[in-house]
């Protein structure tokens, strides 16, 4: 069963190259006889459309009579038959609404929480917010928002940035970090707008701020750009929501390109090639950071030894009956079966703009 509903973010988001107005949530239900399994994935406004036609013609057929244990063998399966398409976004978000459901049901199978069967490392991760950082808002309007998340016990935050001079980007991180004093963590985004000269200057006139990272400063494409600016600086460069296989984190790590890999367990295709990415930088003793999708991210991380933080950026409140549990600043997976994600079906049904049954 495939659905897809649509929302608006609680709040205007808008970084360095758009806004986000819309979000879109593919959702697929996998029945088998033994029970259900479900899973989602996201756009933020558009190519849904694409992702539902992909699950009801070419993906959901291919499941009917598979042995739903077999999860790596059913996404080499799925890759390959949408070979002539991958890598890319399309592909990758709709493998990963067939990978989580997958994982769903043998997690609710087993009577396993999602964080201890996918690998069980840590217990609880720090968070971070991004809700408060957009790029729109008055240098004031940041400081004070900095200032109530540190209140409310988050250890860093995020601020968007891609100001049309560097000086303006400088002068509101320097008012930020005196605002929230040298222990809380500020990250910076760029949202891939820059070339490589500009982010190299910008880089070196953000070095004061002792910032945690940069990132996305380049088109994701821009391997050797990516390389160039990690050598000229010494703030870590973060990479991976526009990254769509586990190959091409390697080929980010082997050259040195990124030193943060935020993978986005929805465009990377779902938790299996998730977690082979994490324990891909792993090896490169990186931290992982992922991209958005806090619901299922904090279980995730918790199955990882090298994940370092969380992101708190709301996406399923609409349509869920709970939100993920913070402790003093730490995300705390979820101890029952499944991803962790109390969905509201009956919500769902009414926001949903399309339905398929295969």
């Amino acid at each position: 069963v495939s659905t897809q509903s649509t929302g608006a973010p609680k709040v205007i988001r808008t970084d360095a190259i758009q806004s986000f107005v819309k979000q879109e949530t593919p959702i697929v239900q996998i029945h088998t006889t033994e029970g259900i399994g479900t899973g989602y994935t996201y756009t933020i406004g558009t190519g849904g459309r694409a992702i539902m036609e992909l699950l009801e013609k070419d993906l959901c057929p291919a499941l009917l009579g598979k042995d739903p244990s077999m999860i790596e063998a059913i996404w080499k399966d799925l890759f390959f038959r949408t070979h002539a398409t991958a890598v890319g976004p399309i592909t990758s978000l709709s493998l990963a609404a067939i990978d989580t459901a997958l994982w769903d049901l043998k997690s609710r199978q087993t009577k396993i929480p999602l964080y201890k069967l996918a690998g069980g490392a840590q217990t609880r991760i720090p968070v971070y917010t991004t809700e408060g950082g957009w790029l729109h808002k008055s240098k004031q309007d940041l400081i004070s928002e900095a200032l109530e998340a540190q209140k409310q016990g988050f250890f860093g935050c995020k601020i968007k940035v891609g100001k049309p001079h560097v000086s303006e980007d400088v002068e509101r991180l320097s008012a930020l970090r005196q605002a929230v004093g040298p222990s809380f963590e500020i990250m910076v985004d760029a949202n891939q707008a820059w070339t490589v000269s500009e982010a190299i200057r910008r880089a070196k006139a953000f070095e004061s701020f002792d910032l945690a990272w940069l990132e996305e400063p380049l088109p994701a494409e821009d391997l050797n750009g990516h390389v160039r600016l990690s050598k000229s600086t010494s703030i870590p460069i973060a990479v991976g929501e526009s990254i769509y296989h586990p190959n091409h984190f390697r080929e980010y790590l082997q050259s040195g390109g990124c030193s943060i890999v935020q993978v986005d367990v929805a465009r990377i295709g779902g938790i299996t090639p998730w977690l082979k990415t994490a324990h891909l930088a792993e090896t490169f003793n990186v931290f992982v950071c992922p991209h958005f999708l806090m619901e299922l991210h904090v279980s995730l991380c918790c199955a990882v030894p090298n994940a370092r933080w969380v992101e708190f950026i709301p996406q399923l409140d609409s349509i869920t009956k709970s939100t993920m549990n913070i402790v003093k600043g730490y995300a705390i997976p979820s101890s029952a079966p499944g991803l962790g994600i109390d969905w509201d079906f009956d919500t769902i049904r009414d926001l949903s703009v399309r339905s398929v049954v295969i």
